[in-house]
């Protein structure tokens, strides 16, 4: 769009108007995506979800919320520090995700099993930790769903040593359409602002869950999902969901 249409009227049309794209143009990537997710439920996996910085806003739509999968896991940096004993300064590190061997400390921490998903957000596709995390999984056997940018993946050279990209690695890629540099709406004089990418990649996220129910209810399996915590009886059902992954989420005692 042309610079100087900053408003949030514009950006309500156009990121309406992305959305509208994505949900016609990625039905058939949401539908292999909702075949690896129900595979793995029925296999009796956990989605291990990670990403980086903001999409970290995408893995917590992933994971462990009302309306969202049981078997689910939350992956971060962080939890160097919350699981693996590190100093809480190791985070302060600005080139931490940069660092080899970081998306290896993580997956151990986790010990996921071989029929376990791996989703990775990241809008870039280049941040090395995801791709070292998409790397490792992959070698160890876990299908690879990816959510990421291809614009702007296509257009950043690649940072990571094996020259390869998120995109590249994974079994599944989900476009969340949103621009190079995420942002939408140019500025006069250069930039732009209002990021895209959570918007997007919610909507993929969560039209994937529900072709994976739809497979699995086909399946003649119910599909353990959360019930908010603040209805009646919420709490406790979720408890009872809970215990078949015992010591696999961490939501749950080990």
């Amino acid at each position: 769009m042309s610079a100087g249409s900053v408003s949030a009227d514009s950006f309500a049309r156009e990121s309406r108007a992305v959305l509208d794209g994505i949900t016609a143009s990625a039905r058939d990537d949401v539908r292999r995506a909702a075949g690896l997710i129900a595979d793995c439920v029925r296999a009796d996996g956990v989605v291990q979800a990670f990403g980086t910085g903001h999409s970290q806003a995408l893995v917590l739509e992933i994971a462990g919320r009302a309306g969202g999968l049981v078997p689910t896991n939350r992956l971060s940096i962080a939890d160097l520090v919350l699981y693996g004993g590190e100093r809480p300064e190791v985070l302060a590190d600005p080139l931490l995700e940069r660092e080899s061997g970081v998306a290896a400390r993580i997956y151990a921490l986790v010990e996921p099993r071989p029929e376990d998903l791996f989703v990775i957000v990241s809008n870039s596709g280049v941040n090395n930790v995801v791709v070292e995390m998409a790397l490792h999984a992959k070698e160890r056997g876990h299908r690879v769903l990816a959510v990421t940018s291809l614009a702007h993946t296509r257009a950043v050279p690649a940072s990571h040593p094996s020259g390869r990209k998120l995109a590249d690695v994974a079994d599944v890629v989900l476009d969340n359409a949103a621009p190079r540099g995420d942002a939408l709406l140019e500025l006069p004089g250069g930039g732009a602002v209002c990021a895209l990418s959570t918007l997007t990649g919610v909507m993929l996220v969560q039209m994937a869950v529900a072709e994976s129910a739809a497979l699995l209810l086909a399946a003649g399996v119910r599909p353990p999902v959360y019930v908010s915590a603040n209805v009646p009886g919420g709490f406790e059902g979720n408890l009872v969901l809970e215990e078949r992954y015992a010591g696999r989420i961490r939501r749950t005692a080990s």
